[in-house]
Formats: C-alpha cells, structure tokens, sequence
C-alpha cells in the first residue's frame, strides 16, 4: 500500500499527529510533504494547464515530484487545521494548481479507484468548511472513496488536548483505518453523485465546449 500524506502547515501540530498516526496504522510507505515548505507557489492563472498542458505550468518542475507521488499512491491523507473557517493558504495554494485535473477538464482514471482521508482540527469552529475545502477537489478529481475527519479540540497546541478528546480521536482514527483497510482493493469507480456529473462533462466534452486540449484527452481516454 502506497500512502500519499500532506499537510498544510510546516509544524507537527494536532492535525499532523493525527495524518501520521492514520498513516502509521494503515502501514506501507509513505511519502510525506509539508506545505509551504515543499512547495509555496501560488497560481498565476496563466491557463497553461487547461489549453496547453500541466507541464506548462511555470512551477511544474517545484510540484512534478509532489505530483508523481500522489498520482503513484492508493492512499491520499491531506491535513489542514482551520484558519478562519478555511484551508491554510498553502494548502489553497497547491490544490489550486490541480484545476486542470477536475472533471470538466482532464480527470486521471488511476484516482478513481483512490481512497482519500481528510483530517482538519479547530481550537474552536470551523472543521466543517475547511474539510469541505478538500473535498471539492477530492470530489472533482473523481477520487473514488472520500472519508473526512474533523475535531473541535478546544486547544492551540497537542500538549492541551483533553485525554477524553483524544481518547475520541483514537477511536475515530481506527474506525477510519479499518474502513479503509476493508475498502482497499474493492474501489471499483466514482461515486454514483460523481458517476452522474461525469456523464454531464461527458456530453459537454463532447459537443465540444472546452479547449482542444480537454477535448483530445477524452477522445484518447475512449470516453468520447
């Protein structure tokens, strides 16, 4: 099992502890990415991804190998405690420049059979919008089983975490884990909510009314 782990911030806080440890229990190998530290660019909106190719982004070679190990892994686990209801920056940041790969454009069938957890903690509110964050990528990459994970710790650092929270998040972890430890090797495809929007970009694609780009991929994925 090949698990893809990245966060939104560069230290080891509530949520990162809690990525590792999913990971940890899940087993295989990990790469693991922290952000900004490993990638920090912020999307121009050239467009290049959508009417050339992504390799025409001007940070291709800053995220291809960030890239790679997410495209390559069975498991995606993405971290990001809540700033002001939302993902951190970095994090908006790097799922910005993945645009290119949501449904519409040029979605990857290998994520289709992708599991994905999502893990978000708040000392106060606010796990819900920035779990939803992640998810609208998840969703739109077509990622195949998405599970989400968000704690009101009531805390700034681990160290304060009450045990009876953390007693919680323990249990929350293994129930995930033995989800997904069920699932692995049985995702056969999208969901039917995702299965119906394909379908709709399908006929879309079809009639034409995107970029040539977009337009030839289909046809080469034989979906058109």
């Amino acid at each position: 099992m090949k698990i893809f782990l990245i966060h939104g911030q560069n230290h080891i806080g509530t949520t990162a502890r809690i990525g590792r440890a999913v990971a940890k229990k899940l087993g295989g190998e990990v790469k693991e990415f922290f952000l900004p530290r490993d990638f920090h660019e912020f999307c121009v909106g050239c467009g290049n991804c959508f009417n050339i190719s992504e390799e025409k982004c001007p940070h291709y070679s800053k995220i291809k190998d960030i890239t790679k190990a997410m495209d390559e892994a069975d498991i995606l686990i993405f971290t990001s405690p809540v700033y002001v209801y939302h993902v951190t920056a970095p994090m908006k940041a790097f799922l910005d420049h993945f645009g290119y790969q949501w449904m519409i454009h040029r979605p990857k069938p290998s994520y289709f059979t992708k599991q994905a957890v999502l893990i978000s903690t708040a000392a106060g509110a606010g796990t819900k919008s920035t779990l939803k964050d992640m998810e609208d990528s998840m969703f739109f990459w077509g990622v195949g089983k998405i599970y989400k994970m968000g704690f009101n710790v009531h805390a700034l650092t681990f160290n304060h975490v009450s045990s009876d929270t953390k007693k919680m998040m323990s249990k929350k972890i293994n129930e995930v884990v033995r989800e997904i430890k069920s699932n692995q090797g049985k995702i056969t495809g999208m969901s039917l909510k995702q299965k119906a929007l394909f379908e709709v970009m399908r006929k879309l694609q079809k009639a034409g009314k995107f970029s040539e780009t977009d337009n030839e991929y289909w046809k080469e994925q034989g979906w058109i």
